[in-house]
C-alpha cells in the first residue's frame, strides 16, 4: 500500500477513528489513575501512561488474534479489572506527600494505566488490526497519531472528575461492567457452556459493576472507621 495512495489514507483514517471510538474506557482509567496525584504530576502520568499504552497496544495488536484464543486469559483480565476498579475507588484524593512518595505515586499511576489498558485492549485491537490490513507501518502511524487524542480525552475527564466526583464511581463501575463481560466471553467459558446471549453478558456486566462499587464502598467505610478509631 503506497504512502500516497487513497487506500493508505483511508486505512489510516479508519485506524485513528477506531482507536478513538474504542478508547473511551481507557481514557476513563487514565483519568482515574491520575486524579489522586499532585497537579504537576497529573500531566506526566497521562502523557507517559498514554504513550506507553499505545506502544504496548501496537505489540498487542500483532498477537491479539492468537491471544484471544487462550482459555482463562479473559477471566484473569476480568479479575484484574475488578481489583483495579476497587483500588481506584479507595485511592486517597488528598495525598500530596513528599517528593519520594510523589514519585512512587506517579509510577503507580502509570503501572495502573498500563495494566488496565492491556486488559481492556484485547478486543479493541482486533478492530484496529483489521483496519491496518496487515500493514505494520500503517498500524504504528495510526496508533501514534491517536496518542494526543487519548491524552486530550483523559485530561478533559480529569477536569470533569474534579467538578463531579460521582464520575469516579461511574468510572469504577465501568471497569466492573467490562470485567463481567470478559468473564462470560472467555474461551474456557464458551467452550464449556456455549456462547451466551447478549443480554446474559450484559447482566454479568451489571453484576460486575455492582460488585466493584459495593466492595469499594464497604472498604471505604472500613478504612474511614479505622482512621476514626486511630484518631481517637
Amino acid at each position: 500500500m503506497e504512502f500516497t495512495s487513497a487506500a493508505f489514507w483511508a486505512a489510516l483514517g479508519s485506524i485513528i477513528l477506531a482507536n478513538i471510538l474504542l478508547s473511551g474506557d481507557n481514557a476513563v482509567v487514565i483519568a482515574l489513575a491520575a486524579r489522586s496525584l499532585p497537579a504537576h504530576q497529573q500531566k506526566k502520568a497521562i502523557f507517559f501512561g498514554s504513550a506507553a499504552a499505545i506502544v504496548m497496544r501496537i505489540v498487542l495488536t500483532l498477537i491479539a488474534v492468537e491471544m484471544l484464543k487462550w482459555p482463562f486469559l479473559k477471566i484473569i483480565g476480568g479479575v484484574l479489572l475488578v481489583y483495579i476498579g476497587v483500588s481506584l475507588l479507595l485511592e486517597d484524593d488528598d495525598g500530596h506527600g513528599d517528593i519520594g512518595k510523589e514519585g512512587a505515586g506517579l509510577m503507580t499511576a502509570i503501572r495502573t494505566i498500563l495494566i488496565a489498558d492491556l486488559v481492556m485492549s484485547l478486543d479493541n485491537v482486533l478492530a484496529v488490526a483489521a483496519a491496518a490490513k496487515g500493514n505494520t507501518v500503517l498500524l504504528v502511524v495510526g496508533l501514534g497519531i491517536s496518542i494526543p487524542l487519548i491524552i486530550f480525552g483523559s485530561t478533559l475527564l480529569l477536569k470533569v472528575m474534579e467538578r463531579y466526583p460521582i464520575i469516579i464511581t461511574v468510572g469504577a463501575a465501568l471497569l466492573g461492567f467490562l470485567a463481567g463481560e470478559m468473564l462470560l466471553t472467555d474461551p474456557a467459558v464458551t467452550q464449556r457452556f456455549g456462547e451466551q446471549p447478549h443480554w446474559v453478558v450484559n447482566v454479568a456486566g451489571a453484576l460486575g459493576a455492582a460488585l466493584v462499587v459495593g466492595l469499594g464502598m464497604v472498604l471505604q467505610r472500613r478504612a474511614a472507621a479505622a482512621a476514626a478509631a486511630k484518631a481517637d
